[in-house]
């Protein structure tokens, strides 16, 4: 069995690997064409341009590598059923099952390699391509510009409610232009907080710099309101609202980790705000490994076609537009469901669940039949 492990999963790498390869050159030389004209700008030239497109590579591994799984996996099955090698293998003992649990291991390695490159390479990669891309003096991300966050607190006097709003958010965590609006229970403005940048630690300490801020009194009896403004070259408010989310927020939401994601949705839900998209890429990340499982068991039922009855090429090319129509569906599951508001892990799970059934009865049926 050891034997036959290395010679199929020698195979189906060095093929994934080999289309991987060849996808990646081929958004390399696009992305380096893009940012060929920046770089000329900046003064960095071809190396520059030639750094930014490498960067921008673990982004594009990831969302092309279940194809390059399909592919090379469909075409490595093919080519051993055509010479006989996998009828060999079936005669020497490798059952329907066996054969189905060794690419189920394959799968998990690839789909653990995807995760680990969508969650943490990838991310990494798009800070360090932001700091070479802009200008030194130019802090601010390509996050979203005025991102509103809400919190609330309770205090000795009633429950206060704050709306934030987030200008920009430097690579380095820190924020620009911040201005923060408390109010009572009974939707009074309280105070306004204005700040040329902050920082927020993981307990949800904001520091902010260079502030200027107004407090209202409300109105008493025989009295009239009053207004209290100053200017502080520091102030500290303790909220409810982390590091982690504040950069949640921040950042589109197809560019968070998958923790991230899960972290802001659930202050969405905590603020009782609308959570829906948010949840949708969450589920659609957090399964999105899994589509190496429904690859490769759509490439498996090609290890059972006969290469004398003909017509071959025509099947494998039918197998990767199923891969590819797996994809498109994928993507357009998660505008449905935004559109209908359906539950958001049916979304994401239900074109891996369809693709993975039809997969595995054509494996059924190619096994008792042919």
């Amino acid at each position: 069995m050891k034997t036959v492990r290395r010679l199929l999963y020698r195979d189906i790498v060095t093929a994934v690997i080999f289309v991987a390869v060849a996808f990646l050159s081929l958004f390399f030389f696009i992305g380096f064409i893009e940012e060929l004209d920046r770089a000329n700008r900046r003064g960095g030239g071809a190396v520059l341009a030639s750094l930014l497109a490498l960067l921008e590579m673990p982004s594009h591994f990831y969302e092309i590598f279940p194809i390059a799984v399909l592919i090379g996996s469909i075409f490595s099955l093919a080519r051993m059923a055509q010479s006989s090698e996998f009828t060999i293998l079936r005669t020497g003992g490798l059952g329907p099952g066996r054969a189905l649990g060794l690419l189920a291991v394959l799968a998990a390695v690839f789909g653990a390699l995807t995760f680990v490159v969508g969650d943490y390479v990838a991310p990494w990669a798009e800070k360090q391509a932001e700091v070479l891309r802009r200008d030194p003096r130019e802090v601010a991300a390509s996050g979203a510009p005025g991102v509103w966050l809400k919190d609330r607190q309770t205090a000795a006097d009633g429950e206060r409610s704050f709306s934030i709003n987030v200008k920009s958010a430097s690579v380095s965590g820190e924020l620009g232009g911040v201005r923060l609006f408390e109010f009572d229970a009974q939707g009074r403005l309280l105070s306004r907080t204005e700040a040329r940048r902050a920082q927020v630690d993981k307990d949800g300490l904001w520091r902010l710099y260079d502030v200027e801020r107004s407090q209202w009194t409300t109105a008493e009896a025989g009295q009239r309101a009053r207004v209290w403004e100053s200017h502080l070259d520091e102030w500290e408010w303790h909220g409810g609202l982390s590091s982690n989310v504040v950069s949640a927020a921040v950042l589109p939401p197809w560019s968070m980790s998958t923790l991230e994601l899960y972290r802001y949705t659930q202050h969405l839900s905590a603020q009782e705000q609308s959570a829906q998209q948010y949840d949708i890429q969450f589920w659609r990340k957090a399964l999105y490994p899994l589509a190496c499982f429904v690859m490769v068991a759509l490439a498996l039922p090609f290890a059972y076609l006969h290469g004398r009855a003909g017509g071959i090429s025509l099947k494998v090319f039918g197998g990767i537009m199923g891969g590819i129509s797996f994809v498109l569906l994928n993507n357009l599951a998660g505008h449905l469901g935004l559109l209908k508001q359906w539950s958001p892990w049916a979304v994401a799970s239900a074109p891996s669940l369809l693709y993975l059934c039809i997969s595995l009865a054509a494996f059924g049926w190619l096994v008792r039949y042919r």
